[in-house]
């Protein structure tokens, strides 16, 4: 299934030409103070009028989603070209880089960063690979191909951990110039292998949903097979955690190891392959995921097999379980999916650790979003809050809200029900479906709760949009390193998931059962140098963009946007197609747009089993209600739009029924667009 199409990415990438790396800014970020101005004159209005307090709070969370939605369209094309600009060797902020290095931060000092991680490298092109599927760009193809390119060679250089098959791939950094970094270091960090090859596997789907598996086999397969050969061998060794601090398991690095698995195998029978290593060990992996949930202490215990003297409390348990979003789960505990019991649980429990430490966090109530650290007992540079995982907090939020609107329902159990009470203090163990106004009003809070997190950033960010890696506990001035690529990819993702953009599915749904017995064992795969060769020349999407389809009434109308040029092979067509529904209509607060209709996947006209759309780029100039539903290919649907208010009292709009026929062809996306029949 095709990511969800993304006009908002489209029109960010094509709003400046991303292989030009000189910055120049003169606009400034919007901070919070004329948040609080407003918030300050509602809060006179309240004292002379006393108005209802729901409604307050009402008011007060369209405030803050406004000044959210400012500081995204205006950080977000400052990020992405940030981002860029530590890419060699076009990047003009690391002069010397070599093609498809990713230098963590322009720095040389206080901190040196001038350095490539192989974490920070994968993570940072995820997110590249994500927005180049969300929305081709020759030029992201590019910077895509040269870092395939640079990772092929890169497996090959000699290091302190080792060669390619004996252990090299566990180095955490390189020099800038690719050569082997031979200082004192936190060696071996088992996670960068997992996370390049997910990195690769994104794309290498692109590829193939767009013709070109001749590529994938020959150019970024080789490179993906080292590394999930490393991970079956190497899995249940100790190893440096991300913050390169604690010698053990890390929840995230095995977390990243088990996704890499399963993808890993499905990739390969794509290409009409094995992986039997993969598959031999991914369960494994799984059985030993669970270890990291402490039952009794409620959060998950982010290193183990180590003697740190830590709580365990640790933002790396955040970035694990997001790294684990799959956006076709349900609410997987097994797999700490975003809107797990287990996760919230443990979102709660990190990030109220921060509450009391952080004078910047002084007075901010329960239920109400704090900056977030790396861990309560961090000395790194004063133990400060990251830019990353404060937003890392709102990205976890969003993909549960994704999953709560797919899903239709929101589950509070024994273990989450602290996380939900904090925000909805009537909040009570249950299922509740999003026909209800309990579901709204849980979800309206959680979202307003999300989209704190990023006004905490917005706040805290340079006026210029630059991120560092940290902003001081006291005042928070940024600190440490400055323009860290991970910050901005963290930004970009978390705006990807608010706008309920996400990523291509990773095999969750069939890899999630947990063997009755674990076994701590390793498997050896196969390590051959991958080839650094040429790229083939115009590798564009088969169809061009995605199809957008304009509906209205009973008789849609569909304007493509695809390209004619294609220079691959026919395409295999689509089983399935991700028909993403755009409503234009205006509402009002506690209101949910809704969309019924002749099949099984849109309830069968039962409004009950309605699938809710997301009000997550409602603006007042463009009041639109989104969602995404898949259907088989060449299915004929009768649909209709419905408003249930928060009382569940459900309005349809007028006759005639919408009609549209599932296109029977190589495209796994389309998007249709309607109005409100009034």
């Amino acid at each position: 299934m095709d990511t969800v199409p993304s006009t908002f990415f489209s029109s960010l990438i094509s709003s400046y030409n991303i292989t030009s790396m000189s910055l120049t800014f003169t606009q400034p970020i919007m901070h919070s103070l004329s948040s609080l101005l407003v918030l300050g004159s509602l809060a006179i209005q309240a004292v002379f009028s006393l108005p209802d307090p729901s409604r307050v709070q009402e008011r007060e969370a369209e405030i803050l989603k406004r000044s959210v939605d400012s500081f995204i369209a205006t950080e977000s094309p400052i990020a992405l070209r940030n981002m860029l600009c530590n890419i060699g060797s076009d990047g003009a902020c690391v002069p010397g880089a070599k093609s498809g290095v990713v230098i963590a931060g322009p720095g040389k000092a206080n901190p040196d960063y001038f350095y490539t991680w192989t974490r920070d490298s994968a993570l940072t092109f995820k997110c590249i690979v994500d927005t180049f599927v969300s929305s081709y760009s020759a030029s992201l193809q590019t910077e895509i191909e040269n870092y395939v390119t640079a990772q092929a060679y890169l497996q090959t250089v000699s290091n302190p951990s080792g060669g390619l098959s004996t252990g090299g791939l566990g180095e955490p950094k390189y020099n800038a110039d690719l050569s082997a970094f031979t200082g004192s270091w936190g060696r071996p960090q088992r996670d960068g292998p997992a996370l390049r090859a997910t990195a690769l596997i994104t794309y290498s789907k692109w590829l193939i949903n767009n013709g070109y598996t001749s590529t994938v086999n020959s150019l970024v397969w080789p490179v993906i097979q080292n590394d999930l050969s490393y991970v079956t061998q190497y899995w249940n060794q100790t190893g440096f955690d991300l913050w390169e601090e604690v010698s053990g398991s890390s929840f995230f690095t095995v977390a990243a190891q088990h996704r890499a698995l399963v993808e890993g195998s499905a990739l390969a029978k794509l290409l009409g392959k094995t992986c039997t290593y993969c598959d031999s060990q991914a369960p494994q992996v799984l059985c030993f995921l669970q270890r990291f949930w402490g039952s009794s202490q409620g959060y998950v215990i982010a290193n183990i097999n180590q003697n740190s003297g830590r709580s365990g409390k640790d933002a790396n348990t955040i970035l694990g379980s997001i790294h684990l979003f799959d956006p076709t789960a349900t609410c997987d505990a097994t797999t700490f999916q975003p809107c797990s019991d287990r996760a919230l649980a443990n979102h709660k429990v990190v990030t109220d650790s921060f509450r009391s430490i952080y004078t910047i966090n002084s007075g901010i109530p329960q239920g109400t979003a704090v900056s977030v650290g790396r861990y309560p007992e961090d000395s790194y540079y004063g133990g400060n809050p990251w830019y990353l995982n404060t937003l890392a907090a709102a990205e976890q939020l969003y993909d549960a809200l994704y999953t709560w609107n797919r899903q239709g329902s929101i589950t509070i159990t024994s273990t989450s029900l602290a996380f939900f009470k904090d925000l909805v203090s009537s909040a009570a163990v249950g299922t509740y479906a999003s026909s209800t106004s309990t579901y709204t009003t849980l979800y309206n809070a959680v979202k307003t709760y999300a989209d704190g997190y990023v006004n905490v950033v917005a706040t805290y960010a340079q006026s210029n949009g630059s991120l560092s890696e940290q902003f001081s506990r006291s005042n928070g001035v940024p600190l440490s390193a400055y323009d860290l690529t991970w910050s901005y990819a963290a930004f970009l993702t978390a705006a990807e998931r608010r706008a309920a953009i996400v990523p291509y599915p990773w095999g969750e749904t069939t890899a999630s059962s947990v063997p009755a017995v674990c076994s701590y064992t390793s498997a050896y795969g196969t390590y051959s140098t991958a080839s650094t060769g040429t790229w083939p020349p115009n590798q564009t999407p088969i169809s061009g963009s995605p199809t957008t389809t304009t509906a209205s009434g009973s008789n849609p109308t569909t304007t493509s946007t695809a390209s004619s040029t294609s220079t691959s092979a026919a395409c295999t067509p689509a089983s399935s197609v991700a028909v993403t529904f755009r409503e234009t209509v205006t509402t009002v607060y506690g209101q949910t747009i809704k969309i019924a209709g002749s099949v099984a996947e849109l309830g069968s006209w039962n409004t009950a089993n309605a699938v809710a759309l997301s009000a997550s780029e409602y603006t007042a100039s463009s009041p639109i209600w989104k969602g995404t539903v898949t259907f088989a290919a060449g299915t004929v649907i009768q649909y209709k739009y419905i408003n249930v208010a928060a009382d569940g009292t459900v309005t349809w709009e007028k006759d005639p029924n919408h009609t549209y026929t599932v296109p029977a062809s190589c495209a796994t996306a389309v998007t249709v667009s309607n109005s409100w029949q009034a």
